[in-house]
């Protein structure tokens, strides 16, 4: 083997990596809102992604029966769906269950993980135990061969544009907008907020429901990657609370960093060894730094 045919093999597998972190960036902006921003712990995180998987599996299957003229372009509006699916899901999970356990973290882990069993009952009972995939449309087909024995993916560059956008939104969205400046006024000081007119427990609600849309967008990134499953969302739930505890609660900074360095650092190592062998590798050297430095990577200062 040629030191350029290494050299392909290296990019490919850091682009796999890329891949990897794109969909685990999605997942942990949506946890990094939810958990890191309001504290709650929400094991049904996962299957909001799966509840954005099956949305576009949806409207896939009803597009190539009713309208297999627009296959080529459902696919933006189904990721918009899904965002949309998973926003109104996690309002009314958030209206009947979480508004009653804010700080009760243990009762929220019970609660939510007793909520994710039901919704995959729920994603068995509607769409069955088989793992299904959308037909994907010919523009995400194929791959990209910037040089010779060099092949990048087309649907792992779309899905890197549209962690991208994602990112860039949530960080205008925080930064700029009345939301965004509501829950950092909540998270700052949520008693002082309350004082000066704002209504957190609806900043709240909505936190929530943007979170596990976001997490809804992940699901419709992770069909263009993988088939989807009942518990296709379970098996990402520890990655993406990997990712927000490594990077740091509260922190979308330490959220990007972590994702790309779990992802890359899972990626690389799997070329060397069993996959197995490389997620118990990431994870020691997850522990070990969080046993040197507990508050993550970036930890956020706020006062209390």
């Amino acid at each position: 083997m040629t030191f350029s045919d290494m050299m392909n093999i290296g990019l490919m597998q850091g682009f796999a990596g890329l891949s990897l972190f794109s969909v685990l960036l999605l997942m942990g902006l949506g946890l990094a809102i939810i958990f890191g921003q309001m504290g709650v712990i929400n094991m049904a995180h996962g299957e909001f992604m799966t509840i954005g998987a099956y949305t576009i599996f949806a409207i896939s299957h009803l597009t190539e029966s009713f309208a297999p003229n627009l296959m080529g372009a459902y696919f933006p509006f189904a990721i918009a769906v899904a965002f949309v699916v998973a926003f109104v899901v996690g309002w009314g999970v958030e209206w009947a269950f979480i508004r009653h356990l804010y700080k009760r973290p243990l009762d929220t882990l019970l609660a939510t993980w007793g909520l994710s069993l039901g919704m995959q009952q729920i994603f068995r009972s509607t769409f069955g135990p088989k793992e299904v995939s959308p037909t994907l449309p010919d523009w995400l087909m194929g791959s990209w061969a910037p040089a010779e024995g060099l092949d990048i993916p087309l649907n792992g560059l779309f899905v890197m544009a549209l962690s991208v956008f994602v990112t860039c939104g949530v960080l205008i969205a925080l930064y700029k907008s009345r939301w965004g400046l509501r829950v950092r006024a909540t998270v700052a000081n949520r008693t002082m907020a309350n004082a000066t007119g704002i209504n957190t427990k609806r900043t709240d609600r909505l936190t929530f429901a943007i979170g596990c849309g976001i997490a809804g967008v992940a699901g419709a990134a992770f069909t263009t990657i993988g088939s989807t499953g009942p518990t296709s969302g379970s098996l990402y739930i520890v990655d993406a609370f990997l990712v927000v505890t490594f990077g740091g609660a509260a922190s979308l900074l330490g959220t990007v960093v972590s994702a790309f360095g779990i992802a890359q650092t899972q990626s690389v190592t799997e070329f060397f060894m069993s996959g197995s062998n490389a997620k118990v590798l990431t994870l020691s050297a997850i522990v070990v730094i969080l046993m040197l430095r507990p508050q993550g990577l970036f930890a956020s200062k706020v006062r209390r």
